[in-house]
């Protein structure tokens, strides 16, 4: 077959030709292709320099150290007002129980002495008291107990106050010893101790004494003084408390035709008005 001169491949619309004559249908081929020289080249790569790194690890470096202080002065302000609070509330049960325990005290005699023949029914110093009192309900096994609360040094060179106590029935005076072991009721004391007042013959308050002479009767009141030390942080108030059964104290000085009974309340009372 002959062909034409002029007519080729490229004439019959086959091979390169073709492409262009298909893209003409939707976009131009100029449209589909990016010329080179509208693609920018950068000359260099942006980034921080090392300098700039060195500045914000620093910048975040305070950052933690200040965010860290502040979270532990903090935590360290709530464990001291934790730790006032925990020293105020033992402070305040110390004071209620030995208040409840004092206020309670019973005419009953824990011992005798065989020489002069005298019943033992209060013992006080300065830096001891003993006494027969009923225990709380939740502590008691029944019956009265023999109590001692006691100002006793410790190994850090301040002084504890202790609270021991026994059962009435059993209780040996010459042994004093009991199967509990002492209670730790205060401690970091600089200086205690307990005080006792009475009537005298014409029925008013004596004054106050560190010492306590007639073990066959009760006083009519008892103050305990606490100074703490100064790491403490916390003061201990005074405690005057009046006995709400004296029998002992009135004992001796009760009217005829007058109960014992009714006399140790009267004489409470009076305890009371004469302590405010």
């Amino acid at each position: 077959m002959m062909m034409k001169p002029g007519f080729g491949i490229g004439d019959s619309g086959f091979g390169s030709e073709q492409r262009p004559a298909r893209a003409s249908r939707g976009v131009s081929a100029s449209a589909l292709t990016i010329p080179e020289s509208r693609i920018p080249i950068p000359r260099f790569s942006a980034g921080f320099t090392l300098l700039e790194v060195m500045l914000a690890t620093m910048l975040l470096a305070l950052l933690l150290a200040g965010t860290y202080g502040a979270i532990r002065t903090a935590v360290r302000s709530m464990h001291s007002g934790e730790a006032a609070i925990d020293r105020t509330n033992r402070l305040r049960v110390a004071e209620e129980f030995m208040r409840r325990q004092v206020s309670r005290i019973m005419p009953l005699a824990f011992g005798r002495d065989q020489s002069t023949n005298t019943n033992f029914v209060f013992e006080g110093k300065g830096d001891l008291m003993r006494f027969v009192a009923p225990m709380p309900g939740y502590l008691s096994k029944g019956g009265p107990y023999v109590q001692t609360l006691a100002f006793a040094g410790n190994r850090h060179g301040g002084k504890q106050l202790l609270f021991t106590d026994a059962m009435l029935n059993g209780f040996d005076l010459d042994k004093k010893e009991t199967d509990t072991q002492p209670s730790i009721l205060l401690d970091q004391i600089q200086d205690g101790r307990f005080e006792y007042r009475t009537l005298d013959e014409n029925g008013q308050l004596t004054d106050w004494s560190d010492q306590w002479d007639d073990p066959g009767v009760t006083p009519v009141m008892v103050r305990i003084e606490v100074s703490m030390l100064p790491e403490a942080r916390v003061e201990f108030p005074t405690m005057e408390i009046p006995l709400l059964l004296d029998v002992g104290a009135m004992r001796r000085m009760v009217p005829p035709g007058q109960s014992m009974l009714g006399g140790a309340m009267q004489n409470g009372a009076r305890a009371i008005q004469g302590g405010k």
